[in-house]
């Protein structure tokens, strides 16, 4: 099973490495494909500072548990998705957040489901009739079925 990452779950993994976000992060070799736009390794070091100032790490030690929470993670390039899947990502979540386009153009592209705790995310993809969100609970039950199997 292949699933899109979107910051959220990046930012909630290192802030506390021992949550299920983690877990799934850390724990789920060969059950589920761990895929993201490559830009939200920019993202994440934007926020070293806060993240920093949040869990009361100093900054190299935010750096090592971002190496380790990223490690499952598949970084790639959008330049491969096609323009049409960008425009059409970026006319459902306008009046949602401009700012997720990629994970919904990721989304389309590679026939998944976004792995998100973004709440208004969900309600307005939803609203719209999409159901390519998937939440944490939701993801870990499967991991935990598959595991098992």
């Amino acid at each position: 099973m292949k699933v899109i990452v979107d910051a959220n779950i990046v930012f909630s993994a290192i802030l506390n490495t021992n949550s299920k976000i983690a877990d799934i992060l850390f724990n789920s070799k060969g059950i589920i494909d761990f895929v993201a736009p490559d830009f939200l390794l920019t993202e994440i070091s934007k926020y070293h500072r806060k993240i920093s100032l949040a869990s009361k790490l100093p900054i190299d030690e935010v750096l090592r548990v971002e190496s380790k929470v990223i490690r499952p993670v598949q970084f790639i390039s959008g330049y491969q998705i096609p323009e049409s899947i960008w425009i059409k990502s970026e006319q459902i979540v306008l009046d949602i957040d401009p700012k997720d386009t990629a994970y919904l153009a990721f989304s389309f592209y590679f026939k998944c489901k976004i792995w998100t705790g973004d709440k208004e995310l969900k309600a307005g993809l939803l609203r719209k009739g999409l159901k390519n969100v998937i939440s944490t609970e939701e993801l870990f039950q499967i991991r935990e079925m598959r595991k098992y199997k």
